[in-house]
């Protein structure tokens, strides 16, 4: 036993196995505490409240949802709620942040002005007052006998309705998957190293797929067109209230609009730092080849500046997600919003949040994922910012 204590390895391996055991022991011993104290209040713990039906309802989803589905329904509900949320919050952050980034590395000195106080003024204010901000500003619109309405578009405050298209849902799925691949095809054939031609001989190549694709998603839609309807539902004023379209609800503009500015202010730090971080080098050795400004922007700046900024911007996209549970301080039922008002009607506390944890946790994993496989996929070898 003294040899043992004496070796370096052996030391560290009982120290190792004490740590370890000790937290074991903390984790059984909270269970055990939990589960008592669950027992002296009546409560029942496991998962089978899952499959049995919730008896309220949702104010939002993207699914079919009535009072008597299951609890496990109602979590996916939640979750694709989430989802959608996150993407529409994500994709409008990025927009406004590439902006306000260019403005700020511009050669302008306006829109630099412009940027900047962009930034300094709503990178300080925390989302939640945002959100709260945004939400009470698009409830005080106008009533729908008196909405504000273009191009088929309709803004009160009830939400905004928009136009959409008379067809299957899945058809409707199906032509987002087209569209999609119009878009993702054209760059994997730009890029694989599968086809023998060189990158620059490829263009007919992924024009042909795009087009493919585009005649892929017309064909969709025509063949999942609702029978005896017409191609697009427009709103219309019928009594006090709009009929038809798709109503986007309140809550969800206001969430949407908030992480996008919000968002935005940091995303167009990041884009700022990463054109910052190309060498003059490079952009003068560009320019001295005869490359025009917008030679110079796509071919050279870009795709050094997005290599710089894509681990910080996937940091960015996660903490943005996870702003998602804002939802619930305005009434988006959003997956937080789901396990709160399931905790309420089931009193399966720990077993909603373990839930609602795995969910998020599931979610930022896949996402930082993705985002490391790109990373991977871009980087150069050895220093490739240095000019």
């Amino acid at each position: 036993m003294g040899s043992l204590l004496r070796n370096q390895k052996a030391r560290n391996a009982l120290l190792q196995a004490v740590f370890v055991g000790a937290l074991g022991s903390l984790v059984i011993a909270g269970a055990l505490i939990a589960q008592q104290n669950m027992a002296a209040q009546g409560i029942t713990s496991g998962f089978d409240f899952l499959f049995k039906p919730t008896g309220w309802e949702v104010t939002f989803s993207l699914l079919p949802a009535k009072p008597t589905d299951p609890y496990w329904w109602y979590f996916l509900i939640g979750i694709i709620n989430t989802l959608f949320l996150g993407a529409f919050g994500l994709v409008t952050a990025t927009i406004v942040g590439t902006v306000v980034g260019l403005a700020r590395t511009s050669s302008n000195d306006l829109a630099r002005l412009l940027g900047r106080s962009y930034v300094d003024v709503f990178r300080n204010i925390p989302l939640i007052l945002q959100v709260f901000f945004w939400n009470a500003l698009i409830t005080h619109l106008p009533p729908p006998r008196e909405a504000h309405e273009a191009w088929g578009f309709a803004l009160t405050s009830r939400g905004l309705y928009v136009p959409i298209l008379n067809v299957h849902g899945l058809a409707f799925a199906g032509a987002m998957v087209a569209l999609l691949a119009a878009i993702v095809l054209p760059i994997w054939l730009g890029r694989t190293a599968r086809l023998g031609s060189p990158p620059e001989q490829r263009r007919p190549l992924q024009l042909a797929a795009a087009i493919l694709a585009l005649a892929c998603a017309v064909l969709i839609l025509f063949l999942g067109r609702l029978p005896d309807t017409a191609l697009m539902n427009v709103p219309a004023l019928r009594g006090l209230n709009l009929q038809g379209g798709l109503r986007v609800p309140p809550e969800f503009t206001a969430l949407v609009v908030a992480i996008a500015i919000y968002g935005g202010s940091y995303i167009a730090e990041i884009v700022r730092g990463g054109f910052k971080a190309v060498g003059r080098g490079q952009v003068e050795a560009a320019k001295s080849l005869g490359l025009t400004p917008w030679q110079v922007f796509s071919r050279v700046r870009l795709p050094l500046a997005l290599r710089a900024m894509l681990p910080i911007l996937a940091n960015q996209y996660v903490w943005l997600m996870k702003a998602t549970t804002l939802g619930i301080a305005v009434g988006f039922a959003d997956f937080f919003m789901i396990v709160a008002l399931t905790i309420n009607h089931s009193g399966q506390t720990l077993e909603a949040i373990g839930i609602l944890m795995a969910g998020f946790l599931i979610i930022n994993l896949s996402l930082a994922a993705l985002f490391n496989r790109i990373n991977k996929a871009i980087a150069l070898k050895g220093n490739q910012l240095r000019g």
